[in-house]
């Protein structure tokens, strides 16, 4: 390969255009006009404006980014995540107009994309699932009998579902009826595609994925896990890896069925298997990603793995140049999702021009970062600025050296999460690690968050106006008669 576009935007697409150009590659990015100076486009080699501003206007145009592609002579199309990296139709269209796929085979899109197709793919592979049934159903009165069967509190999820939309817990059957109807009409809207399943509602999951990595030459690999449950809206914010309540044995356990799970749909290249885990430690088969996963620096930092380099590796028909027993852990490492939002009211986004932004640098400090001081958050897309990642010795080293690279940070012009994250690292329960995905419910509130930057206000307050006397001190000149 020759030259690559990224059909991506922000922090994503500069992250893979590194790793492209530290490669010898040759990079092609695409923009929309309302990212005209963004500087994953500053950063390539090429760059095409796509369209308007609206990702059904740009990023999201399958045949024009394929056109650009072939006017370009391009090589390979990454899709980062997002946008169209699960989207089987496109990555079929870019094989038929001679040009690599940086990512899984359609058929496997295909079937992760769905949760019933995932679900029932796995069966034969020896897969623990949560309790539940693997077909779609719309009438309430057999999810009345399956949930009476199983037990509540139950869940209905949609099964084209992602980001916690055509979700809902069912506590008591005289609920069932009106959440059903909730959660169809929520999956239609959102994926048009209506179709709900029920499972077992886990009380205190919590959220482990394993990053897998398959070639075309029979090879599938486990790069250990993620822990993940630190989430707002069923949306990861905080992750790190490895998880503080996994053994050797789980860990293999979990890696193994992974890789089962990548072997059922034929998967090519880097993806990821999530598992939720119960408080008896049991880990039960959730879905899927078939893409680069958002947190994978995470695992990069502790196996010292490139997985970038590794799709492209293996796009070109490499062989993995290791093996499982080569992979090992090393230290800890911890990422935070800085989006433009206000975690003082419920996240909701929050826009505007940055007229501050200085980032964090130093040892075992990682930014991919998609912004620059003085730009614009536009309102068309996710509202993520960077992931700042943090790796130490353990994982006590990794979490201080987030505390003090969130207070580096600095950012005017719009609010993020980052007082969030510092909130996260500082609380009992994460350090401890004694935490689920309900940490946000159990122990987040605004107030709470509100009252701790009131605090460190008033005693940024008191240390200045301590230094301030101590300097007038020693100003005055001694009085000689």
């Amino acid at each position: 390969m020759k030259k690559i576009l990224v059909a991506n935007r922000g922090e994503i697409a500069l992250r893979v255009m590194k790793t492209i150009q530290k490669m010898g590659i040759k990079t092609v990015a695409i923009y929309s006009t309302a990212d005209r100076n963004a500087p994953h486009v500053k950063f390539a080699d090429e760059a095409v404006c796509v369209g308007e501003a609206p990702s059904n206007q740009s990023y999201l145009l399958g045949d024009k980014i394929i056109e650009v592609a072939k006017e370009l002579n391009v090589d390979g199309i990454h899709p980062g995540y997002g946008f169209l990296s699960e989207n089987a139709d496109f990555a079929e269209s870019v094989e038929k107009n001679n040009i690599t796929w940086i990512g899984p085979g359609s058929k496997a899109i295909k079937i992760m994309g769905s949760k019933l197709a995932a679900k029932d793919a796995v069966k034969a592979y020896d897969i623990p699932m949560v309790p539940g049934i693997d077909e779609a159903i719309t009438d309430t009165k057999k999810a009345k009998e399956i949930a009476k069967d199983i037990g509540y509190p139950i869940l209905i999820k949609a099964s084209a579902g992602g980001g916690g939309k055509g979700m809902r817990v069912v506590e008591e059957e005289k609920k069932l009826e009106e959440q059903m109807k909730r959660a169809i009409s929520e999956a239609e809207s959102a994926f048009g595609d209506g179709s709900v399943f029920i499972e077992k509602y886990v009380a205190s999951p919590r959220h482990i994925e394993i990053q897998i990595l398959a070639d075309t030459h029979g090879n599938v690999l486990h790069l250990f896990e993620r822990e993940c449950s630190i989430q707002r809206r069923h949306q990861k914010v905080v992750e790190e890896a490895p998880s503080v309540v996994l053994d050797e044995k789980l860990r293999k356990e979990m890696g193994e069925a992974a890789v089962r799970v990548a072997k059922s749909c034929d998967y090519v290249g880097a993806g990821t298997v999530e598992f939720l885990f119960d408080e008896n430690r049991n880990f039960y088969f959730l879905e899927m990603n078939t893409r680069l996963q958002v947190e994978h620096p995470v695992t990069e930092l502790i196996t010292g793995i490139d997985l970038v380099e590794q799709q492209i590796k293996v796009a070109r028909g490499e062989k993995l140049a290791f093996s499982q027993d080569d992979l090992t852990i090393t230290g800890h490492a911890l990422e935070l999702r800085v989006y433009a939002e206000n975690p003082l009211d419920d996240f909701l986004p929050s826009v505007g021009k940055l007229e501050k932004y200085r980032m964090p640098s130093g040892e075992g400090i990682r930014l991919d970062n998609g912004f620059e001081e003085g730009m614009d958050v536009p309102i068309y897309y996710d509202p993520m600025l960077a992931k700042l990642v943090t790796y130490g010795k353990s994982r006590e080293e990794a979490i201080q050296l987030m505390i003090k690279a969130i207070n580096d940070y600095e950012v005017d012009g719009v609010m993020t999460t980052l007082p969030f994250g510092k909130f996260v690292c500082e609380h009992e329960a994460f350090r401890s690690g004694n935490f689920d995905t309900h940490f946000v419910k159990n122990y987040y509130s605004a107030e709470k968050l509100h009252a701790e930057t009131e605090e460190e206000a008033k005693l940024a307050a008191i240390i200045a106006l301590r230094q301030y006397l101590k300097d007038q001190k020693a100003l005055r000149l001694p009085i000689t008669e």
